[in-house]
């Protein structure tokens, strides 16, 4: 019988070798293979090795502490190509310190490229990423002035006379991936994990390349118990296994949870014990942006208040089972939960694998999705994927923002230390915040605004104190909150001048019932009728 190779994590991390390109796969902490990258990070400490790494990520695989960041240590990685670093401090850290190199694509054409590597093609084409800032022809991609000085590892090529970008294959040496079970053959379940991901696009793309695939396990199963449905990889593609020998710190199930059951599917929690968020500033805007969904939109939720916001206002407005709410990990429907766990949700209606949602938001593109807002400029460009020297990257926000049909930006009018309160229907602004958002030009363009006008997407810019939409005339105030002043509070703090609306409104007085829903299945209703 065909029997697994099972070592341990010490023993995993001397398969590496100087100068090998490894893949991880997970997202914040979700599948984060923790007793084999601790054993890495170890294993670097005490001898120097392995060195001048490159690392290969789709998704952000960290919580602030854990993930990738064992890796983040000068020496140990050379090159970094990944799509998200907004919760890894460390390496944000390096890269604006320019202590290695910096490559960011684009979350989806990565996870995606896995698949077309496994297939033994050159790389993948994709008009993913056309006018921003990862098309070679702006910045390719390059995060620091490191980087710049090398060579682009994405072309733009011309097919029927139209423009893509031809992402290049990266061949794996490690693929590094994580299961719940496997059986003594090394078949590798993911059934108490909460997210489907990439796995075996990459562990295919790893095997095409002639790289090894190292498994990390909650636990062995006798040969032939496993549902066949269940496996997810077949023990042939795998290498060597690691059983975790301390699941609660080094196999927990997301940052925030060693294990719950209604994180995978396996036990639904009722309705009533999901607590309603705090009335704020975020939860302002996501209610004043939710009224820009009707019955039977799918929607998908990127990070901060549409993630941590969108979704729980929906819910508590009792709408959730008339909209069907994504994200880019692949759930559909259900509460989701926020920050360090971004990606994983409660009482799903379904879950599939991160390329194959990306298929989806590449191709057909979702009804609405609702962004995070950095930077806006006159010409409707946002950055949304490096403030300052601080590069957060791109997750999947260029992947789905470039194919929707509609797109939300959510963000506060002014960033740092702003403060404010909600009384009598009005807005009050306590204290400005430090940083202008509404500037000339953005710092790096994440999502362009020509392109937007020029295929007439629809583009919402929500903020708690002003509403604008992008037309083909430009940037176009429509509504303001009750108690601002249009000149001193918000023309005067931007950078640009708006056009005007010659129906400006204000923002509906609705949204700010504190403690009761303020009618947004009504408000659907009206927007059903009026459609």
């Amino acid at each position: 019988m065909i029997k697994a190779n099972f070592i341990s994590a010490s023993e995993a991390a001397q398969l590496v070798k100087d100068e090998d390109t490894i893949c991880t796969i997970a997202m914040t902490l979700v599948s984060a293979s923790e007793s084999i990258l601790k054993a890495l990070e170890k294993k670097f400490m005490e001898t120097n090795h392995p060195k001048n790494l490159t690392l290969l990520h789709s998704c952000g695989q960290s919580d602030r502490k854990d993930g990738i960041q064992h890796f983040a240590h000068e020496g140990m990685i050379k090159r970094i190509i990944g799509s998200h670093w907004g919760l890894q401090p460390k390496w944000m850290e390096m890269i604006a310190n320019n202590q290695v190199e910096a490559y960011c694509l684009p979350q989806g054409q990565i996870a995606q490229l896995y698949r077309s590597m496994a297939c033994g093609l050159p790389g993948k084409m994709s008009k993913v990423g056309l006018q921003t800032f990862i098309d070679p022809r702006y910045e390719g991609g390059k995060m620091n002035e490191r980087t710049k000085k090398l060579g682009d590892i994405i072309d733009i090529i011309t097919y029927e006379n139209e423009e893509y970008m031809f992402y290049k294959k990266i061949p794996i040496d490690v693929c590094i991936i994580r299961g719940t079970t496997c059986d003594e053959m090394g078949n590798l379940t993911t059934t108490q994990e909460a997210m489907k991901l990439e796995v075996l696009p990459a562990v295919l793309a790893a095997k095409c390349h002639g790289g090894k695939v190292i498994a990390q396990v909650k636990q062995v199963a006798q040969t032939g118990t496993l549902n066949p449905k269940d496996v997810v990889v077949p023990g042939v593609f795998i290498d060597a296994i690691v059983v975790c020998d301390n699941p609660e710190i080094d196999h927990r199930q997301t940052s925030s949870w060693v294990y719950d059951p209604s994180y995978c599917g396996q036990l639904r929690v009722p309705q009533n014990t999901i607590e309603p968020a705090p009335f704020n500033e975020r939860k302002f805007i996501a209610r004043r942006a939710t009224m820009e969904i009707y019955p039977g939109a799918v929607i998908n939720l990127g990070t901060g208040i549409p993630n941590d916001m969108v979704g729980k206002v929906c819910s508590e407005e009792g709408v959730s089972e008339d909209v069907m709410i994504t994200v880019e990990s692949g759930i559909y429907g259900g509460i989701q939960a926020g920050g360090i766990d971004f990606g994983i949700g409660q009482n799903l209606y379904a879950m599939i694998n991160h390329h194959e949602q990306m298929d989806y938001y590449n191709g057909a593109g979702v009804d609405i999705t609702f962004m995070g807002l950095g930077e806006l400029d006159e010409e409707g460009n946002v950055n949304s994927t490096k403030m300052g020297s601080k590069c957060t990257g791109a997750g999947g926000f260029i992947d789905i923002t470039q194919n929707a049909k509609k797109v939300v930006f959510c963000g506060t009018f002014s960033a740092g230390d702003a403060q404010y309160e909600f009384i009598d229907n009005k807005l009050v602004i306590l204290k400005e915040g430090r940083i202008t958002k509404l500037v000339s030009k953005v710092a790096q363009i994440s999502f362009n605004g020509s392109l937007a006008k020029g295929k007439n997407q629809q583009v919402v810019i929500v903020t708690e104190r002003a509403v604008f939409e992008l037309t083909k005339e430009g940037v176009v105030l429509i509504e303001i909150a009750p108690g601002i002043d249009l000149q001193t509070q918000v023309l005067d703090r931007m950078q640009f001048k708006p056009i005007i609306s010659e129906s400006l409104k204000r923002m509906d007085t609705d949204l700010f019932k504190q403690d009761n829903r303020f009618g947004l299945k009504e408000k659907m209703k009206e927007r059903k009728n009026d459609r």
